[in-house]
């Protein structure tokens, strides 16, 4: 097995390395805070496959303390730098930026930042004040050093993709940015770092937002796929008369489900 990558701690070092890189192709970014499972593998092998075996692969690891808020997990938010780089390079990386905090914010936290503004002051941000200026800023910033012509993030933190989107819509970054589909364990929870905090108990709860996720998805195809056939069959399609098939399509579904059992 061929030895894992070499980390680049510096934006100096990041520099000569894009600078001096043999690879003729678009060079692609894949952001991370580290502690690297499959879901950041499958981010890694989809720039890859962008970009081709021409391009340039960057894999940030970097544990942005802007965007944790007082009493959340910085200081034991996990690190496994080794076993990081050596998922990097199988998946597909070229390089690893891995910086050090004095590094990407040198003299301090900055002065000036990226503000998320009303997108990021809903949903997770309603209960995470500055979390999402804290992303945004270090997300410009590890543009800006890279250089990229594309970024993958996954949908799995949908309100950060968006907000990524729409930073690089509104500033002008000169950047493509692509969602990659969430993976996830067996059971359906959504693949994470912060997953081995979880004891059984929280893992069962978690699961329930996964689980209430799919049984909305399964019932609007079901919703659209009656409307579809009364539409075919020319019957009339007031709300009522969709609630009436959906209903319909509900206790057919539990009784075939109740047969198996």
């Amino acid at each position: 097995m061929s030895a894992a990558l070499e980390p680049v701690p510096t934006r100096e070092d990041l520099r000569y390395v894009l600078a001096h890189s043999a690879a003729p192709g678009r060079t692609a970014v894949v952001m991370t805070m580290g502690a690297l499972h499959e879901g950041h593998a499958t981010l890694i092998r989809a720039a890859r496959s962008h970009v081709g075996p021409e391009g340039f692969v960057v894999v940030t690891v970097f544990v942005n303390p802007l965007q944790f808020g007082a009493g959340e997990d910085l200081d034991r938010y996990p690190r496994t730098l080794d076993a990081d780089l050596a998922l990097a390079k199988r998946s597909g990386a070229n390089a690893v930026f891995a910086p050090s905090a004095d590094e990407v914010y040198p003299g301090g936290e900055p002065q000036v930042r990226i503000t998320a503004g009303p997108m990021g002051e809903r949903l997770e941000g309603a209960s995470r004040p500055g979390h999402f200026d804290g992303m945004l800023t270090v997300v410009a910033k590890l543009l800006h050093l890279t250089g990229p012509d594309v970024a993958f993030f996954g949908q799995k933190d949908a309100q950060q993709l968006a907000l990524i989107r729409r930073m690089a819509r509104d500033l002008n970054f000169p950047v493509e940015i692509v969602g990659v589909p969430t993976v996830r364990e067996e059971d359906g929870l959504a693949l994470s770092s912060r997953n081995r905090y979880l004891a059984p108990g929280e893992r069962r709860t978690a699961l329930a937002l996964s689980r209430a996720l799919f049984a909305a998805r399964d019932r609007l195809i079901a919703l659209e796929a009656l409307h579809a056939r009364a539409l075919a069959q020319g019957a009339p399609t007031t709300p009522a008369r969709v609630a009436a098939l959906a209903g319909l399509g509900e206790a057919r579904a539990a009784a075939d489900a109740h047969a198996v059992e």
